[in-house]
Order: structure tokens, then C-alpha cells, then sequence
């Protein structure tokens, strides 16, 4: 199964695909847990709000600068208005994917070091896998379903498949967890979830 170079079309699904979710969320639904281990919806949410921004810096060529990555900088206007914080910043981010040469240009990922650079084309790929796979965080928190297209799935596969297991996913703030045995009857879906540490069924859960 190929990745195309140019992911931005699947990418955009997926982040607004996102955005609809949070679009739901309000301030009495922060405290929810997620299947992010150890995360609130609100936890889930200010990551997901920063990194969106710090993957515009990045694509500005910013990226470097450790500011644009810190949470605390996106915090309280997520948890004054979640659904109006996140929704700026997927409009951030959308915009500096789209400008011209961004998939030839370097990305600094100031957050995994400053020497950590790579082509546009790879980092929009990692941020790309990171949405299918909190959108889909984010709506079973809320108990609402996340459907992404087949031509979405299908580009999510083999990047979600290329990211490395290992120990290192136990260490604290990792945003994946160790991947999941168990293979019987999954599709596409399932399987990214799983070698990205979900449990498929994962659900809230029920107090009282």
C-alpha cells in the first residue's frame, strides 16, 4: 500500500473531521476521561490545540522555538471556550499546510529537540496520523461516532503501521501507548488503533 507524497486532502478531512467532534464539547465535558491513559478531555484538548499550532509555526518555519509547543499557552483559552480554541487553531494550521512549497520546505519540531527537522511532506504525515487518531480520542470521550472516509483510512494505515513500538511509549506524556495484541476480525480502523495503543472498545466509564 503506497502513502501519496502529498497527504494534505486526507489530512484536511481528518482535522476537520476533528473539529466537528470538539465542536460538541463543552466546558462541562472536560473533566471526561479519554483513551488517552491518564488524560482529561481537557488534557486531550490542549494538546491537540497546541500541536496544531505548533505545526503551523513549524510549517512557517518557527518551529523551533520551544514557546509555540508549550501547552500552557493554549490552556485556559481551551478550557474558557474548547470548541472556539480548537476550531482557531485547525484554521491555523490548515492555512500554513496549504501555502505554497510547504511539502519542500523543513519542519522543526522544536517540541522533539532543535535539531529535529524534516521535510514538509513526512511532518504533515505525522500530524496527520495524530488526528485520525485523536479525533477518534476525543469522540469516544463524548460518546459520539468518528467516521473518516476509506481514501482517509487507507493513507492512515501504513503511516500509523511505521511508527515504532517500544518502552519508550510507557514513559510519561507519551501520546501513544504500547500497541495492542489481538488481531481476529479487525479492519483498518482497528488495526491503527490497536498498533497505537487503543483498545477498539473502549468506552467510558459508567460511575453509579
Amino acid at each position: 500500500m503506497n502513502t501519496p507524497t502529498d497527504l494534505r486532502d486526507v489530512h484536511r478531512t481528518a482535522v476537520l473531521a476533528s473539529a466537528d467532534i470538539v465542536a460538541a464539547v463543552t466546558r462541562d465535558d472536560l473533566q471526561r476521561p479519554t483513551p488517552c491513559a491518564g488524560w482529561t478531555l481537557s488534557d486531550l484538548l490542549i494538546h491537540m490545540t497546541v500541536q496544531h499550532h505548533g505545526f503551523a509555526a513549524a510549517a512557517r518555519g518557527a518551529g523551533a522555538d520551544p514557546a509555540v509547543w508549550n501547552p500552557d499557552t493554549v490552556a485556559d483559552a481551551v478550557i474558557a471556550d474548547p470548541a472556539g480554541a480548537y476550531r482557531r487553531a485547525v484554521e491555523d494550521v490548515l492555512e500554513a499546510f496549504g501555502a505554497d512549497g510547504v511539502l519542500e520546505a523543513t519542519f522543526t519540531l522544536g517540541e522533539l529537540g532543535p535539531e529535529a527537522s524534516f521535510p514538509g511532506a513526512t511532518a504533515i504525515g505525522f500530524h496527520f496520523i495524530d488526528y485520525v487518531v485523536h479525533g477518534w480520542d476525543a469522540a469516544r470521550s463524548i460518546g459520539a461516532p468518528f467516521e473518516l472516509s476509506d481514501d482517509v483510512i487507507a493513507a492512515a494505515v501504513p503511516i500509523a503501521l511505521a511508527v515504532p513500538d517500544g518502552d519508550f511509549r510507557t514513559a510519561q506524556g507519551s501520546v501513544f501507548a504500547r500497541a495492542l495484541s489481538g488481531t481476529d476480525g479487525q479492519g483498518d480502523v482497528d488495526l491503527i488503533l490497536r498498533h497505537l495503543g487503543r483498545s477498539p472498545d473502549w468506552a467510558p466509564t459508567v460511575v453509579g
